[in-house]
């Protein structure tokens, strides 16, 4: 249970899943109330392009400030797009999508000298995390939770009561430029150690989960870290056993994402009991329930 991590490259790649879970529970909340899924998933593709260009410019160096630019540059569109309701949310997350990652195809199928090493960017390769990579997640790290401690109460008032918050002086436009570029922030910590394609489940599996056995936004960030955390210690471990022991080929990425839908699909039962408990029961006097999560 403890030696496989006692190597070098194992014990940095639990370290990476440790600060990925510190920043996708908290900010998988909002993105699951919020019904960003979609737009997430955008996000993860639209820095593609970014990781492709800062290939070019600075080889794998380069590589975190393409993917940076790209991945704020997108959450600015579409946060733009969407304002003030000119064009639906779905309509701009594809249209922005489609483009970008089209791009960086297109970029890509040009030069087959550098197309192996971007793939390991769609997929991920968690037991190849540097020292270095490791420290720019915590970088990011820091950012994003001081990003949500600031903006939490605003971001949470915008979420359930966006008229509300309208009425309080909040700007709703700034807000959801702020939690589009947390999101972005996120993405970006976490597409190198797990792939664009594999990076939206830390930031809508988390959140669904935790959902399923409380109402509370603070319990479900809270139960949502410890997911991402455990899937992460489990999955390298479950990775490093199928292909020592088994011969199984087992990506660690894959299998980190495999037990967090396993977790979901545990934790059903119990939102099936706390849903049925609720039936035919007086609704609790004081309680708004136009404040809680709709699943």
């Amino acid at each position: 249970m403890i030696e496989p991590f006692t190597l070098p490259f194992m014990s940095r790649a639990l370290a990476e899943m440790a600060l990925l879970a510190l920043i996708c529970g908290p900010v998988s909340v909002f993105v699951f109330a919020r019904r960003l899924s979609f737009a997430s998933d955008a996000l993860t593709h639209t820095v593609f392009p970014g990781v492709v260009i800062g290939f070019l410019a600075g080889g794998l160096e380069g590589v975190f400030t393409g993917a940076l630019i790209a991945a704020v540059l997108t959450a600015a569109v579409l946060t733009v797009l969407t304002r003030g309701g000119r064009v639906s949310d779905d309509a701009a997350t594809a249209v922005v999508l489609t483009a970008m990652f089209s791009a960086g195809v297109v970029l890509v199928s040009r030069r087959s000298s550098y197309t192996a090493d971007l793939t390991s960017f769609l997929f991920g390769r968690l037991l190849t995390v540097t020292p270095r990579q490791i420290a720019e997640t915590a970088v990011l790290a820091v950012v994003v939770l001081v990003a949500l401690l600031i903006g939490a109460r605003a971001l949470l008032f915008r979420t359930f009561d966006p008229a509300g918050a309208a009425a309080a002086g909040f700007r709703i436009g700034g807000l959801d430029l702020w939690l589009n570029l947390i999101v972005a922030l996120v993405v970006v910590a976490a597409v190198r150690a797990v792939g664009t394609i594999l990076v939206v489940a830390l930031l809508i599996v988390p959140a669904a989960a935790a959902r399923m056995v409380t109402d509370r936004p603070a319990a479900m960030a809270v139960i949502g870290t410890v997911l991402i955390a455990g899937a992460g210690y489990g999955g390298l471990l479950v990775s490093w056993t199928a292909s020592l022991d088994h011969g199984i080929a087992l990506t660690s990425a894959s299998a980190v994402v495999l037990l967090l839908v396993v977790a979901y699909l545990l934790m059903i039962p119990a939102r099936l009991l706390r849903t049925g408990g609720r039936r035919g029961r007086s609704p609790v006097p004081g309680r708004n329930s136009g404040h809680e999560l709709v699943g």
